[in-house]
């Protein structure tokens, strides 16, 4: 058979043997818990721990404990109950449906990568073919690789269930109750595998009588739980691990160490003391050395002489002046956070800048800034808040829009006065005069009236005739349906006189039957000594009928 050619090293993928081990054999399986692990436990809690039963006929009788399926939720939520095949209603019984699930935000856990989590719990297995415990391991001193699983941490999640119960009498559903409410914060689960902490709430009785009686009590059940995948894109949540042996390497010679001894000059063997041997006859180097390498303002006495250990090398750094407490060093350009520094006739200290400051970039400072002398800006000057504590002052503003604030709970005062030639908009309406005219002949709707123009306004100036009209306000109840959309009135419209606004729609107010009828669905025409109301039905929403009293009050003749 050909055998194909090897892909070569550039070209493989990242692997690394040891995350590579077989799994056939082992009895540790991957570890999972799913949502359907957390209904089971729920399920297995109240069938197998709770064992709710009550008693009928002297007989104690299991109540059964079933989830409920989208049909059978459905039953419920429309009857109240459930019934069986034979349309008989199921009593007693527990229903029970998982309603939400969220994340639980008390125990976060950032996993970094979901696809190669970072985070694990590692657990070692006591014994196994790796891990096994012989005589021959003992005598020789042989310590076996360890076996150890690492599994990833799971997502912990809050899930919520609702349960009803039914039973035929209070005291049945009293024994169910009192079992559920004591089992309260008790870790829910199959004994052997996953188990989760519960909480119940609130619990809540209701009665209904549908051909036989039935006590119906439902409650809440808080659930702590965990989701951890056995696998997730084609990543095992669940991985093993070996620890790499020991190999020990020892050796028999027959030289005697005292020969290898190095003598000293002085004739003395300074490699051992007290009949020991003190000095380390190897030496070890590196094939990649420790070079230095020399930059600006710094210099290296040995620059690019590596150290690879075979031999003591020496190196002294210098950066060219003395920089001790009582040198005098001299730099170019300085940076520093604190300054106490004399260059002529301008003075830096710690405290402040004393002197003429040119500044040709940038300025940026995180503290306040005081000026004693006069600030120019020839650009533009932006500022969050500005705060002017002046004497005298002159402002000439030769074109431009101020505005002031941002909300309608901002505040502006002003002390003096304020002069203002143009027109000012007050909540949308424009003013453009304080008017003392008390005959209002204007009538403009720009101008504010004073104190003065009221005080002087003569009342005895209207005519009679306008006088009596804006008395006029009468009542008056419709005398006939005349159709589904017109009402008869008994009245004649005054008439307005000269120099006021017509009578219109606006000037009445209707009211059928009590209730207020709105002015865009109606309207009214004189029909000779007949005041008519029309009404849009289409509009309103209904038709007039004949025993349908409508009021209207407004400005009639009379």
């Amino acid at each position: 058979m050909e055998r194909k050619k090897p892909i070569p090293r550039s070209q493989r993928n990242e692997f690394n043997r040891g995350n590579k081990l077989s799994r056939n054999t082992d009895d540790v399986k991957n570890l999972s818990v799913g949502i359907m692990d957390m209904d089971s436990a729920i399920m297995y809690y109240f069938n197998e721990v709770i064992k709710p039963s009550v008693e009928i006929n002297d007989e104690k009788v299991k109540v059964p404990c079933i989830y409920a399926s989208p049909e059978r939720w459905t039953q419920v939520s429309k009857q109240g109950f459930l019934r069986d095949k034979k349309r008989q209603i199921i009593t007693p019984l527990i229903v029970f449906k998982r309603t939400g699930m969220e994340r639980n935000d008390n125990i976060p856990v950032d996993k970094l990568d979901a696809n190669d989590p970072k985070l694990f719990y590692t657990f070692q297995k006591k014994y196994s073919q790796q891990n096994r415990f012989d005589k021959f391991s003992v005598q020789k001193n042989l310590e076996p690789n360890r076996e150890y699983y690492n599994v990833a941490m799971p997502d912990y999640m809050t899930l919520t269930y609702e349960f009803i119960v039914w039973t035929s009498y209070i005291e049945q559903m009293n024994r169910i109750v009192e079992k559920v409410n004591y089992s309260d914060g008790a870790y829910w689960g199959e004994p052997g595998k996953m188990r989760f902490k519960t909480r119940i709430e609130n619990f809540s009785d209701s009665s209904q009588v549908d051909g036989e009686r039935l006590i119906k009590t439902t409650f809440g059940v808080t659930l702590d739980g965990y989701i951890l995948p056995e696998t997730f894109n084609n990543y095992t949540t669940t991985q093993k691990y070996l620890t790499p042996k020991k190999l020990v390497i020892r050796e028999n010679v027959d030289t005697n160490l005292e020969e290898l001894a190095i003598e000293d000059k002085g004739g003395d063997k300074g490699g051992f003391e007290g009949g020991e041997l003190t000095k380390d006859i190897f030496s070890v180097s590196i094939s990649n050395p420790f070079t230095l390498e020399q930059g600006l303002g710094v210099s290296i006495s040995n620059n690019g002489i590596g150290f690879d250990g075979s031999a003591p090398l020496t190196q002294e750094i210098s950066i060219g002046q003395d920089v001790s407490t009582n040198a005098n060093v001299q730099f170019n350009t300085l940076t520093t956070n604190e300054l106490n520094i004399g260059t002529g006739t301008t003075k830096f200290t710690d405290g402040g800048i004393s002197g003429s400051v040119a500044l040709t970039g940038s300025f940026v400072t995180s503290q306040s800034a005081t000026i004693l002398g006069d600030l120019t800006v020839t650009g533009s000057l932006v500022s969050d808040l500005l705060i002017i504590q002046v004497t005298t002052r002159s402002v000439d503003f030769s074109s431009g829009s101020n505005e002031f604030g941002d909300t309608l709970d901002d505040k502006h005062e002003f002390t003096g006065s304020v002069d203002i030639s143009g027109s000012f908009i007050l909540n949308g309406y424009s003013v453009n005069e304080i008017s003392n005219d008390s005959t209002f002949i204007d009538e403009s709707p720009t101008a504010l009236v004073t104190e003065q123009a009221i005080a002087n306004f003569n009342v005895s100036t209207l005519t009679t005739d306008e006088t009596t009209y804006l008395r006029k306000q009468f009542y008056k109840t419709s005398s006939d349906i005349v159709s589904t959309n017109t009402a008869s009135f008994n009245a004649i419209t005054a008439s307005a006189p000269s120099g006021v606004t017509t009578t219109s729609i606006n000037d009445f107010v209707f009211f059928i039957n009590g209730q207020y009828m709105e002015h865009d669905a109606i309207a009214i025409r004189q029909t000779g000594s007949a005041f008519h109301l029309e009404v849009n039905t289409t509009s309103i929403g209904y038709d007039l009928e004949s025993d349908d009293e409508i009021l209207a009050i407004g400005k009639f003749d009379s």
